[in-house]
């Protein structure tokens, strides 16, 4: 589940970029934070799987 958006987050990431920044920057963005955010709630909830499983189940080795 995503966090609620700040309004100030929002703020900081529009100021934080370039004065020619086009919408698909801000897009790409808000894209990429909200998949980190979701990522780090995955491991604060303990929904992960260990590499060494992932790479089994494909059939690799460490």
């Amino acid at each position: 589940m995503a966090s609620t958006m700040q309004k100030e987050e929002a703020h900081r990431l529009v100021d934080g970029m370039p004065d020619n920044a086009t919408w698909n920057d801000l897009i790409y963005e808000i894209h990429v934070r909200a998949a980190i955010e979701s990522g780090l709630a995955d491991v604060y909830e303990g929904r992960t799987v260990d590499m060494v499983e992932v790479l089994a189940e494909h059939g690799f080795s460490e």
